[in-house]
């Protein structure tokens, strides 16, 4: 009786198995590529409201003299490694 029974569950899995993906398989592609349809149609979106109107701004940030001169600067000895 026990080897009907798999015969019987292995017969159905190989039978009903592959038609239930087939059946799903497009389904599921079909959300997939949507989802990322919709991500990178939000992304350009995205880009085409942050570009500017042509207009340039620039921050003017003086040049200021450090208080440490440039002879007293953050030096790291170093070995040469051969």
């Amino acid at each position: 009786m026990e080897i009907i029974d798999i015969i019987i569950i292995v017969g159905v899995v190989l039978f009903v198995l592959p038609r239930l993906l087939r059946m799903l398989l497009p389904m599921i592609f079909q959300r997939v590529m949507n989802k990322a349809q919709q991500q990178a149609q939000g992304q350009q979106n995205y880009q085409q409201t942050r570009r500017p109107d042509g207009r340039v701004h620039v921050d003017y940030a003086p040049k200021t003299k450090s208080q440490i001169p440039d002879s007293e600067g953050d030096f790291i000895d170093y070995e040469e490694i051969k």
